[in-house]
């Protein structure tokens, strides 16, 4: 099954068709690799952000837990 938006067709002078994976560069792997970098160190800035809200205003940060408790118990699966 050929993925959506795929306009190559393989053709007896063109040889066998070459999969979507294999046309990854490195350049894309490298771009992969940085997104995914930034997106950790964003996730860590993030949760010691929440941690420092939570030590600076304790009585709402534990409302908070209170009310995602909350929202946990009466969540049905």
């Amino acid at each position: 099954m050929e993925p959506i938006g795929s306009t190559q067709q393989p053709t007896a002078a063109s040889g066998p068709a070459t999969s979507p994976a294999s046309l990854a560069s490195p350049d894309s792997e490298e771009a992969e690799a940085a997104r995914r970098r930034r997106r950790a160190q964003f996730l860590r800035e993030l949760h010691e952000a929440k941690a420092l809200r939570d030590r600076v205003q304790p009585r709402r940060a534990r409302a908070a837990r209170m009310r995602q408790a909350m929202r946990m118990r009466t969540f049905r699966w």
